[in-house]
């Protein structure tokens, strides 16, 4: 994160206040604080993290803020949302990521899928506290569901 001219800006150059605005979203002192502290980790962020960081700052907001403004930024599509299980959740700001084209072994057609590869991490983080430092995600060949579903009737 940077700034230039006074404006906020995160890794890939996106001026904060700018992106809330292009989604319809008011750029308040504490989302932009929030959006601050999601785009400068490299890592998936708790409500509770996120809250902790913020505690000690010169600005003064509640946990029940930071998981609203949490819930805005995913239904508004600026973060992805990793369910851990239990109701917690952990939280990162939308990259383009990569993506995975899976041929169907039939008609061979192709349907692109964005990488789970993200919640995957999560998830093994979540219930064994490993964080995975290796590894490969092979999704290649499956059978669509209109294959499948004339395989059936056969």
């Amino acid at each position: 994160m940077y700034t230039y001219n006074n404006e906020i800006y995160v890794g890939d150059g996106m001026d904060i206040v700018q992106c809330l605005k292009d989604n319809n979203l008011k750029a308040t002192r504490s989302r932009i604080k929030i959006m601050e502290i999601i785009s400068n980790s490299n890592e998936c962020l708790s409500a509770m993290d996120i809250y902790t960081k913020i505690d000690g700052e010169s600005i003064e907001i509640d946990l029940s803020t930071v998981y609203r403004t949490l819930e805005a930024f995913y239904t508004h599509g600026i973060v992805e949302k990793f369910d851990l299980g239990e109701g917690k959740y952990n939280y990162k700001l939308k990259d383009k990521g990569h993506k995975h084209l899976i041929e169907c072994e039939v008609c061979h057609k192709h349907v692109e899928i964005d990488c789970p590869m993200q919640q995957v991490q999560e998830y093994v983080k979540a219930k064994t506290g490993l964080t995975l430092l290796d590894s490969c995600v092979n999704l290649n060949k499956g059978i669509c569901k209109d294959c499948s579903s004339e395989n059936k009737k056969q």
